[in-house]
């Protein structure tokens, strides 16, 4: 790898896509069965945290109590739920400006990881036909501990032989921000300002930082 070169590490869900929305509607759908209302505001609450820990919150906002045995199928049939939105997706899932922006990466020769807590990365990357742009891909399955510890980003820039402060890491969660910070990688924050204002920069979106400015950043 040129030593000159920063290497770009990307989080996977609400920086190259919105898979969000597909977690809230199986969340949702499945408080509705337990007689449990859910609100946009409760699936804020779960982004970033694991699924037992998200069904765990779900029961106490609810006052349920469950068995082990219905509490595992209730997370088996939300994944199986989830995995039926993400089967739908295509290349009109990507965000604005992501691929240019890759496409900008793969031209000057940038090595890439994408660095998430998702167990489905590869198969998403592969509906929205961008695995090929990665270099190395660190997700669920290969990391114990969830951000905010640096672990998936330290993984990924390892993968890339590149030195954890010559790493750039795109963000949209106030966890994966402190994470990138805590490795002492530069932190980009995709999102609202005010609450990821602990990042070295922080956009709307890809659109709203522009090549102009990413070419700045990364000759930083």
């Amino acid at each position: 790898m040129d030593k000159n070169k920063k290497a770009i590490i990307f989080d996977l869900d609400g920086v190259i896509v919105d898979t969000a929305k597909f977690h809230f509607l199986a969340w949702q759908n499945l408080a509705k069965k337990l007689g449990i209302e859910f609100t946009t505001e409760d699936n804020e609450q779960l982004k970033g945290v694991s699924r037992v820990k998200s069904l765990e919150k779900i029961l106490e906002w609810g006052n349920k109590e469950i068995s082990e045995q219905e509490f595992e199928q209730l997370m088996h049939d939300k994944n199986e739920e989830y995995l039926s939105y993400v089967d739908q997706m295509t290349t009109s899932d990507i965000l604005p400006k992501v691929k240019e922006t890759l496409d900008y990466l793969k031209e000057n020769n940038y090595p890439i990881a994408l660095g998430s807590a998702s167990k489905n990365a590869r198969r998403i990357l592969e509906h929205v036909d961008l695995l090929s742009y990665f270099d190395a891909i660190v997700d669920g399955n290969e990391v114990t501990k969830a951000k905010p510890n640096p672990e998936v980003f330290l993984k990924a820039a390892e993968l890339l032989k590149a030195q954890p402060e010559h790493a750039i890491v795109f963000e949209d969660s106030l966890s994966g921000i402190e994470a990138a910070n805590t490795a002492k990688m530069l932190s980009i924050g995709i999102g609202d300002e005010n609450i990821l204002k602990e990042a070295n920069y922080v956009f709307k979106d890809f659109e709203d930082m522009g090549l102009a400015k990413f070419k700045e950043i990364l000759n930083e």
